[in-house]
Formats: C-alpha cells, structure tokens, sequence
C-alpha cells in the first residue's frame, strides 16, 4: 500500500542528523514521506536551518523539505529583539511555509516568573504579528500555558491557523484551538497506550482536525525505542508509527486516514493540491 504522508514537524537540521541526513532523507521517502517541516527555534541556528532545507530539495528521491522558522519560548532567555529582525530577514528572502515554533511555555518553574513570562509573551506576540505580516499560518508549542495563548491569539484576532504541535492538552482546549482554524499535531506519543488524554482528544475531535508530526529526534514512537535506559533517536522514516498509533486510536485503515491527514495537511499550510 502506497500512502503519502507529511511530516509537519521535524527538527532535521540538528546535529544529531549531521552522519547520516541524506540516508534518512532517502528512507522518508521510501516510507511514504513526500514532505517534511524543517522547524526553526534558536537564532543562533538559522542559517544551518535555511542550509540544510536547500541541501535536501536538492536531492532527487526524497521528501520536498520546507522551512518555519520561528523563536521557541522554552529558549526565552536566549532571544534578544535583534532576533526578531534576523526572523523578519528570513521570511522576506526565504520560501516560508509558516512561522514556528512559537508559542508560550511555563513547564520550567523559572519560566513561570513574571518577567519571564512577560518575556514569553512579547516574543509570541512579534511572531504572531509578523506571521500576520507575510500572511502565514503559525506552529504553535504550548506547555502548561493553553489558555494564555488561546487569549493572545483572540487578541491579535490571528485568522491564519495552522498547527497546535505535540498537543498536550485536553479536548475542550483542542476544539478551542480548532476553532479559531488550527489543526492539531500528533506525535510518535500517540503510540502509548498510557497516553489517555492524547488519545481522548484525538477521539472526540475526529480525524478531519489532526495532522501528524515526527518532531524529531524527540518523541520517539513505542516500537522504536530499545529497552535499555536510552531512548532511541527518532527520524521521519518513522512517521508511518505514528499513522498506525493514530489509525488504532480512532479505529481507521491506514489508507483512507493517510489521505485525509494529507488533505488536512495541504489545506492548513495553504499548498496547493500537491
């Protein structure tokens, strides 16, 4: 069975990817993996970013590769207001399919200081605006702050959707989300069976809503990690996972899921029928 898929959230142009790119980027392809996001977080990290997207779309038999880059609240503290300008720089010169990741993230408790979060909050509201600027949909990561940004994303009435990733949030939060026309993302964490509240939310919000997302060489899906104390490193060759952990989860065939994530995916990055 052939089955298109897209990876909506990758972080690919790390280090960890350095030995063995290329292969890897051979094997998505060879899975079903016809597009990958290459998502942006540090400053400091751009060009290697921008690098590494037009290395892989010179590559013939691999996934279409395409760039969000964006400031990540967790590195709050290492983003100064020259980085907004270098991320502006970036959406004006480059093909950018969104900004991301961006959001607000209180998981760290020093995060969760005033001036932090203050912090946070300025940087996600930038972001948005400029995303608003070059009309682009946004790659939201939210961490124990669903509401703040629910808030904010009213505030700037930001009408351009996009994906909510690695949700970890309930359902009356995700439909919220969708409401105001975001998509959510879901991880190899849909492949654990402990994962209840994931898996109610995919379960009440149906498969018209969700998108799928490697984020790797985090969340590695359950059958790719070694039962010793190391994590194995995730890459998009496993995205198919991800699709049987959701497929199970909602009781869908692989096939017709794939090709409605697909089309979820298309119509939320605005590309055209591909």
């Amino acid at each position: 069975m052939s089955l298109r898929l897209f990876d909506t959230h990758t972080h690919f142009d790390v280090p960890d990817f350095d030995q063995d790119r290329e292969a890897l980027a051979y094997q998505a392809k060879q899975a079903g993996v016809e597009h990958l996001v290459l998502i942006g977080f540090l400053q400091s990290r751009f060009q290697d970013l921008i690098q590494t997207q037009h290395a892989l779309n010179l590559l013939k038999n691999a996934p279409r590769s395409h760039l969000a880059p964006g400031l990540h609240p967790f590195y709050i503290e290492q983003h100064d207001l020259t980085h907004l300008n270098a991320l502006e720089q970036i959406l004006q010169t480059e093909q950018c399919i969104a900004v991301g990741e961006i959001g607000l993230d209180t998981f760290l408790k020093q995060h969760k200081q005033p001036e932090i979060m203050d912090k946070q909050k300025a940087f996600f509201s930038a972001q948005i605006e400029l995303a608003q600027q070059f009309d682009l949909p946004i790659l939201l990561h939210i961490r124990k702050s669903h509401a703040d940004v629910l808030t904010m994303l009213k505030q700037h009435q930001f009408q351009n959707g996009g994906i909510a990733h690695a949700f970890s949030g309930g359902v009356e939060e995700a439909k919220a989300l969708i409401k105001l026309g975001f998509k959510i993302g879901v991880t190899g964490q849909i492949t654990q069976p402990n994962a209840k509240k994931l898996h109610a939310v995919v379960q009440a919000v149906g498969a018209e809503h969700l998108v799928l997302e490697t984020d790797c060489p985090d969340m590695t899906p359950l059958c790719c990690q070694t039962s010793t104390e190391h994590r194995t490193r995730n890459t998009p060759v496993n995205l198919p996972y991800v699709l049987a952990g959701l497929a199970e989860s909602l009781a869908i065939e692989l096939g017709p899921l794939a090709d409605i994530l697909w089309n979820n995916t298309l119509t939320c990055l605005r590309m055209e029928k591909v």
